[in-house]
């Protein structure tokens, strides 16, 4: 009977996607890299004229990690990634 081995170590390690605000043109789910906040932009918050609309005024620089395309990922599952990928989730 053969033994199988099984690594902790992840077969495959993915990179987040990590975008300025202004930049932002996909909907999925996005944490905040400073402050560990989600924000959740499905498709109709990213339309041209479309509500709502969301706006950031910081003095400081803000980016986001895209962790997941949807923007309904559950919140459990949200604080996974971002503890895959050394975020700080505050949410």
């Amino acid at each position: 009977m053969a033994k199988q081995e099984n690594s902790i170590e992840s077969a495959h390690r993915v990179k987040l996607l990590e975008i300025d605000w202004e930049d932002l043109s996909e909907p999925g789910a996005y944490v905040e890299r400073g402050t560990g906040d989600l924000y959740r932009f499905p498709m109709e918050s990213l339309l041209k004229g479309g509500s709502p609309v969301v706006t950031k005024e910081s003095h400081g620089a803000s980016r986001l990690c895209q962790i997941s395309k949807d923007p309904y990922v559950t919140s459990m599952k949200a604080r996974l990634i971002c503890a895959q990928h050394n975020i700080e989730p505050n949410f």
